[in-house]
C-alpha cells in the first residue's frame, strides 16, 4: 500500500511539473533559440577597438551584414532599426545594433564611422580582414559574393539580408527577414528585454 502511495505521489508531481511549464513566448520573427551559430563574432569596431558579442552582454544585440555602398537593402534596414530605437524609448539604451561590413576593402573604419552612426550614434560598425569577415559570415551562415561593376572599383555585393537578434544573455534568439516593420521588430526586442 505504501509503495502504491509513493507511485501515486510521484505521478502527481510529474503532472504538476508539466503544469508549471512557463508560457512560451511567441515572436513576430523566426525563433531560432538554441541555434548553434553566431558565436565567432570577433572584429574591430569603427573606433579601432576589438569587439566580441561578450562586450554587449546585458543588451539585446542586433547583427546585420551589409556594405556602405549598398543602394537599397542596407540603408533600408538601418533606417528601420533607427525607427525601432525610437519606438523602444528608454529601453533602447539596452539594445546594441552591430553593422558588419562585407566589404572591408572599401569600408574602412573611417568610412564606417561616418556611415553607421549617421543612422543612430549608438550603432557600431564592425570590420576586419577579408579572412576575418569570411570567418564570421560563415559562422552566421551569411551568403555574400562580389558582383562586377563597370570598373573594378564599382563592384556590388550580393548578400543575405536578414538580421540576427541575441538576447541579453548572449544567445541567438531571432532571425528577422528583410522588410519586417519597425513595430514588429520593436515588439520582439521588448519581449527579449523582459526575459
Amino acid at each position: 500500500m505504501r509503495r502504491r502511495a509513493v507511485l501515486v505521489f510521484a505521478a502527481a508531481l510529474a503532472m504538476l511539473g508539466g503544469c508549471e511549464r512557463r508560457d512560451a513566448v511567441t515572436f513576430n520573427n523566426t525563433d531560432i533559440t538554441g541555434a548553434e551559430f553566431g558565436k565567432a563574432l570577433a572584429l574591430t569596431d569603427h573606433t579601432g577597438a576589438k569587439r566580441t558579442l561578450a562586450d554587449y552582454r546585458g543588451k539585446v544585440v542586433v547583427v546585420f551584414f551589409g556594405f556602405t555602398q549598398c543602394p537599397d537593402v542596407c540603408p533600408t534596414t538601418m533606417t528601420a532599426m533607427t525607427q525601432v530605437m525610437k519606438l523602444l524609448g528608454d529601453d533602447a539604451k539596452r539594445v546594441q545594433v552591430l553593422f558588419v561590413t562585407l566589404d572591408p576593402k572599401r569600408d574602412t573604419p573611417q568610412v564606417l564611422s561616418a556611415y553607421v552612426p549617421a543612422f543612430d550614434a549608438r550603432f557600431v560598425g564592425l570590420t576586419g580582414s577579408e579572412e576575418d569577415i569570411a570567418r564570421v559570415a560563415k559562422d552566421f551562415k551569411v551568403f555574400y559574393q562580389k558582383s562586377p561593376g563597370t570598373t573594378p572599383e564599382t563592384y556590388s555585393i550580393d548578400h543575405s539580408s536578414a538580421m540576427y537578434i541575441f538576447d541579453p544573455k548572449g544567445q541567438v534568439r531571432l532571425y528577422a527577414r528583410h522588410g519586417q516593420t519597425p513595430e514588429l521588430l520593436a515588439a520582439d526586442i521588448a519581449k527579449l528585454l523582459k526575459s
